[in-house]
């Protein structure tokens, strides 16, 4: 198994997570996106769209973080990270995919940049865009799980599933760019119990073999 890494990819660092609760152990390839090596020749070749992460496996290649952990949810049972029931699933998918859809990718590298340079935007610009559509999605997020019985320890019940394995890139993100968490308690509340197990903190940005 291969897994094309960036220390400081959300995406990345979602499926990190979901691999350290499974125990299951790959090859790293470590792709520098501020270095430009996504656009280079070699990665390519393995992803067209010059994305991280991917997993190869068994004859595969798998993209989309949501979609390398459903393929390792699949492999790999236990610990499942969906509920089994309908309606937990489509509430723990609905969350997953809040952070992965909506809030995420309005600050991917590639839309940060275009923003402040192409757009013109500047350092200023990008920094209000951050915070603008960061404490958007973080306020919805804060209103549903604060207003929901299903919330728990964790984002869904006591055990630890693909939301939670969102929400604490999604927060090491925004603490990385100084924005204030106080205004979703809930939140936080859930990222620092997930931190406190071993896969969540081996999976820290800083904690990779590539971080700078």
């Amino acid at each position: 198994m291969r897994f094309y890494d960036y220390f400081r990819s959300s995406a990345a660092y979602r499926v990190r997570i979901v691999m350290g609760l499974k125990g299951v152990e790959a090859e790293h390839v470590h792709v520098n996106l501020f270095k430009g090596e996504q656009q280079e020749a070699a990665f390519r070749a393995v992803s067209p769209v010059g994305l991280v992460p991917v997993l190869e496996h068994d004859g595969h290649r798998i993209h989309q973080s949501l979609a390398i952990i459903d393929y390792l949810d699949a492999l790999h049972p236990d610990p499942p990270m969906v509920p089994s029931d309908a309606a937990g699933r489509a509430r723990v998918l609905g969350l997953a995919l809040a952070m992965s859809a909506d809030i995420h990718p309005l600050s991917n590298l590639r839309v940060l940049n275009h923003v402040e340079h192409d757009l013109g935007a500047g350092q200023d610009g990008r920094a209000a865009w951050i915070a603008h559509w960061t404490h958007l999605g973080l306020a919805g997020l804060e209103a549903q799980l604060s207003g929901d019985a299903e919330t728990g320890t964790f984002c869904h019940g006591e055990a630890p599933g693909i939301a939670d394995a969102c929400l604490v890139p999604q927060l090491f993100f925004a603490r990385r760019f100084d924005l204030d968490l106080a205004a979703y308690p809930t939140l936080v509340r859930i990222d620092r119990t997930c931190n406190e197990l071993p896969a969540f903190a081996a999976a820290h940005p800083m904690q990779q073999p590539d971080a700078v």
